[in-house]
């Protein structure tokens, strides 16, 4: 297939465009500067200029193409709000381009706000309902478009993918962590994060690509929850720092956005994910990937 990937220079987009590619199929990626085009074109990609803000080159991009993935999300941790608004836009611009066709369209969606007390599970209907909730609500909008002629599937992220290069939930506490010379973690620490190795993810991004129904909800979940506790001793073993625990909201002061996933209790499984596809992660787990040094500063 010819498949449009946006976040394509991102850390899980690399992943997934050299899955994609090694497996046959040409890939298309969204760049929305020079280095992107090259990071992209890199990998044996065709880059494509633009970004979320450009919604008529994510509309070009999707029809010129058999499939696509949407990987890229703004991550304005000031404004999370402009994040979600962005969401919603490019889902909506997909799925309209797409509606009728039949075509693939894989999206990202997230494990957080659900709030079950026990783990989240592949039927579990996403809290996340209408433009002004987490991510613009784009996973629900993009399933309604199921019925509209679009093969829409939906991977709902681990928070923490982890792997060589990423920069996003673990990195950023390990550089408060430097800056602040102390680990901190909320209450007791007790509190679950489910992780996936990128290489696991961006296989069964392929997978669900290639053959999953429309309307699939999968979990990119290779572990079902590490306590924070022990994420934070990891790190501070590793950067040579000490732990301490604080009350959640004085961590999410100290760590806007980011502080508040912190501090979720979000344990969830991929048993369904797996059955259907095959899918069986093979990658490090998180913790040992910190103990090698993945987040270093």
């Amino acid at each position: 297939m010819r498949v449009f990937v946006t976040g394509a220079s991102g850390f899980i987009g690399r992943a997934v465009l050299a899955e994609l590619i090694a497996a046959g199929h040409e890939v298309v990626g969204m760049a929305r500067s020079g280095a992107a085009v090259s990071v992209v074109a890199g990998l044996g990609a065709i880059a494509r200029r633009g970004d979320l803000d450009d919604l008529d080159s994510v509309r070009t991009g999707a029809k010129d193409a058999d499939a696509v993935v949407h990987l890229a999300n703004k991550h304005d941790w000031e404004d999370p709000a402009a994040s979600d608004r962005a969401e919603r836009a490019a889902v909506h611009a997909i799925a309209e381009t797409l509606a009728g066709s039949g075509r693939p369209f894989l999206l990202a969606a997230a494990l957080g706000g659900f709030a079950l007390g026990r783990p989240v599970t592949e039927r579990d209907p996403n809290p996340a309902v209408g433009p002004d909730s987490l991510r613009g609500g784009a996973e629900n909008l993009a399933l309604g478009y199921a019925d509209r002629g679009v093969r829409t599937v939906s991977v709902r992220f681990a928070p923490s993918v982890h792997g060589e290069g990423d920069r996003q939930f673990v990195s950023i506490i390990a550089r408060a962590a430097e800056s602040d010379g102390v680990v901190r973690y909320p209450g007791e620490g007790a509190n679950r994060w489910p992780a996936v190795h990128r290489a696991d993810a961006a296989r069964l991004v392929r997978l669900g690509l290639e053959s999953a129904p429309a309307g699939s909800v999968l979990h990119a979940v290779a572990e079902e929850g590490v306590p924070v506790r022990r994420i934070a001793e990891a790190l501070a073993a590793r950067l040579g720092l000490r732990t301490e625990s604080v009350p959640a909201g004085e961590l999410a002061s100290a760590l806007p956005f980011v502080g508040r996933i912190l501090a979720m209790d979000i344990p969830a499984s991929s048993r369904i994910t797996r059955d259907l596809l095959g899918w069986a992660p093979t990658g490090p787990t998180l913790l040992e990937d910190i103990t090698a040094g993945r987040y270093d500063i």
